[in-house]
């Protein structure tokens, strides 16, 4: 099983390019099956889940080609079927965005529940509620979710919890529904923003994304179009802090400044200094870094996907840091592994209370889920001495060149299989 082998200790120096955001690319590619002409898509990162999702496309049908290794030509005009039972969805948590594509099409859609990380509970009761209040049937059978209706009607929604997979899987199917239909509560994330950008120039007509209230006017049919995904706030804000964890200095190239500034925000707070041009930022941790308060929110406050490198961070900075989850309740998993590593961190219930220490130790870890396994990354390459870390299918879901980007950074890591595999890295290194 691979797993990555890092000597920690430098600090990460130099400039990286940010990828496509994972979180707009897997909507954005349900949503080109919407329409019978040819899709054009830049900036899709290369990543599993984005991969995944292409793959079962392609088994419904789906002319999908990768000109290039970020982009994709994509044409829905020959869909065999709207029963999507492919096993490999199962592992990704936006499997889900089919059903709002499909139904929203094709007026029925039947596609296996979904998987990704096991970081909380995050039912789809609002997806139900919103496919639902547009006139839909809606089942959960034999482990999937089932959804058909004679015509689509616009509707007022209110959304009972702001709810990014809910907003985004509703505004899909909304966008071909009859009349008007207003989301109320609607979650604000970049990438439903970038979704309602995609759809308009299919020819939707979508206003207030990035608000909480979305106004869609169904629209009968949508038609071709070419679109660049946005760049990927979470890889940006984790070699923002990748810099603040090692006491480097990192540029992060490819970014939308406006789209880190909770993540800025955090950094500067505890002693980093941050310098922002057009479409990078620049990191510089040369100080002890200090202690904060820190509490997850839907956009525009801190994200949860940041909350991990954020703990990594105040693990080291003087003084005791509170960091409050108030999205995803089983987030902690990975303070076991960072305790491991020399952390001192007490969590009860959603709260991790953390007393500063000054440096990490090598370990052997494991990554619980995507962000918490690059957080943990981050650990091993600011501790003392050598570290595995297993379970790397995990990052490899949402993060592209993951071990090469850091490697560029002079960060000391390699992906390996066996033993031996590390006794070579060590002396390598050693």
């Amino acid at each position: 099983m691979e797993q990555y082998a890092i000597k920690g200790g430098n600090p990460l120096v130099g400039e990286v390019e940010i990828g496509g955001a994972k979180n707009a690319a897997l909507p954005i590619l349900a949503a080109s099956l919407m329409t019978d002409e040819t899709v054009y898509l830049e900036n899709i990162p290369d990543v599993r889940d984005t991969n995944v999702l292409l793959d079962a496309m392609e088994g419904m049908g789906v002319l999908a080609k990768r000109d290039e290794r970020h982009k994709a030509v994509l044409n829905a005009a020959n869909i065999n079927t709207t029963d999507v039972k492919d096993e490999k969805l199962k592992r990704i948590r936006a499997s889900y965005y089919l059903v709002g594509a499909l139904l929203g099409k094709y007026k029925e859609a039947s596609v296996v529940l979904p998987g990704g990380c096991d970081i909380g509970s995050r039912a789809i009761d609002q997806h139900i509620k919103g496919f639902r209040a547009l006139g839909a049937d809606v089942r959960i059978e034999f482990g999937a979710i089932k959804a058909k209706a004679e015509r689509l009607q616009g509707s007022h929604i209110y959304m009972d919890v702001v709810s990014v997979g809910a907003t985004i899987n509703v505004m899909m199917a909304a966008t071909l529904a009859e009349g008007k239909t207003i989301i109320e509560n609607a979650a604000k994330e970049p990438h439903v923003v970038d979704l309602a950008n995609f759809l308009n120039s299919m020819g939707a007509n979508i206003r207030g994304a990035g608000t909480d209230v979305i106004r869609i006017k169904g629209v009968p049919r949508l038609h071709g179009t070419e679109y660049a995904v946005i760049p990927d706030q979470i890889e940006a804000g984790t070699f923002m802090f990748a810099a603040a964890i090692t006491k480097g200095d990192v540029t992060v190239k490819n970014v939308i400044t406006k789209h880190l500034e909770s993540i800025t925000s955090k950094l500067l707070e505890i002693g980093c200094e941050v310098e922002e041009a057009d479409d990078c930022v620049r990191v510089v941790a040369s100080k002890p870094l200090r202690h904060t308060q820190v509490k997850t929110l839907p956009y525009p406050g801190f994200p949860t996907d940041m909350q991990p490198q954020i703990t990594v961070a105040l693990a080291m900075s003087q003084g005791t840091s509170i960091v409050t989850e108030s999205i995803f309740e089983n987030r902690f998993k990975y303070v076991d592994e960072l305790i491991r590593m020399g952390a001192n961190i007490k969590v009860e219930g959603n709260i991790a209370v953390i007393n500063g220490m000054t440096h990490y130790t090598g370990a052997s870890i494991s990554a619980p889920d995507l962000r918490a396994g690059a957080a943990l990354v981050l650990a091993a390459l600011a501790a003392e001495g050598y570290s595995t870390v297993d379970d790397i299918r995990y990052i490899e879901r949402g993060y592209e060149d993951f071990p090469q980007k850091l490697q560029g950074l002079g960060a000391q890591i390699e992906v390996i299989e066996t033993e031996r595999d590390f006794q070579k890295f060590k002396l390598k290194t050693g």
